[in-house]
């Protein structure tokens, strides 16, 4: 069986030494302030991002760069690997597609070559959780279709149920409408959104305080989990620059669930230039989305 090598996009939200040691090589998706470009080389750290958001400074995001990604393929191919590419979700950007089409068209090219592309209809950290599922199977001996065909068939069960801080950024997004995000904002209502089946982002409810939408992430939680206890032994929480507050959902989650280990990691510049500082997503698998 020939050597394979799981490839993602940097909106997994996987921390450095995670992706270091699983030898997983990430394409890297842009974003600007003021038309400086920002990303694999030109880096702000999440805090300067998102103290660059709380100043009031707008960012915008870009897909994938095809070239970039044809230059990862070709270069793990040449190294005679097959490739696994778990994608960022199609329902939020064209990055899945580009990865697809330089997939296809390097295949043609070059029949003896294998590039599956994955479209994980997921965000964040829940990408991430999907990515960490298909290294537990390739390190129990699974091969590169095994595993894609177990990422078809259960990542409709990976579910991601998060907070944010100001509605306003949803509202830059299309998610809520102005007068939503005014007045929400002036009543102190907070949100809770999950990725559906298409992986868009979609609303679930409304509460009033920033503790009662952290309660609530593990509250929805609670209703997803029946049939799916045994296959959290992991649980995943990414924020946008607000650790006190994704520790504070671990704690729940340790303390109803029994779930201890637990990853948290920040939320990257692309999906949190969308969701804006104080975002706390929370992801798990669950009977439902």
């Amino acid at each position: 069986m020939k050597n394979f090598v799981i490839t993602t996009d940097s909106t997994c939200d996987l921390p450095q030494d995670y992706l270091a040691k699983h030898n997983i090589n990430v394409a890297p998706l842009y974003y600007s302030f003021n038309d400086i470009v920002y990303g694999e080389k030109n880096i702000l750290t999440e805090k300067e991002f998102y103290n660059k958001m709380r100043n009031g400074a707008m960012p915008t995001t870009m897909a994938v760069n095809p070239d970039t990604i044809k230059e990862i393929f070709t270069r793990l191919i040449n190294q005679g690997y097959d490739i696994l590419h778990i994608a960022f979700s199609s329902g939020l950007s064209g990055s899945c597609s580009v990865a697809t089409t330089v997939a296809r068209e390097m295949c043609e090219e070059n029949p003896d070559i294998k590039i599956t592309v994955v479209d994980s209809l997921c965000a964040s950290l829940g990408e991430g959780l999907l990515v960490h599922k298909a290294v537990q199977l390739k390190e129990k001996g699974k091969s590169l279709d095994e595993i894609a065909s177990w990422l078809e068939e259960n990542k409709l069960n990976l579910c991601h149920i998060f907070t944010v801080d100001d509605l306003h950024h949803l509202h830059r997004g299309g998610r809520v409408s102005k007068t939503s995000a005014i007045i929400g904002t002036l009543i102190n209502v907070k949100p809770v959104l999950h990725v559906d089946n298409e992986g868009h982002l979609i609303p679930l409810n409304n509460v009033r305080g920033r503790k009662k939408a952290l309660i609530s992430l593990v509250d929805n939680m609670e209703a997803r989990l029946d049939g799916y206890r045994d296959q959290n032994d992991t649980v995943f929480i990414s924020h946008g620059d607000c650790l006190e507050d994704a520790e504070f959902v671990a704690s729940l989650v340790k303390e109803r669930y029994g779930i201890n280990d637990i990853l948290i990691n920040y939320v990257c510049p692309t999906i949190g230039a969308h969701s804006g500082p104080g975002t706390v997503a929370l992801f798990f698998m669950g009977n439902k989305r």
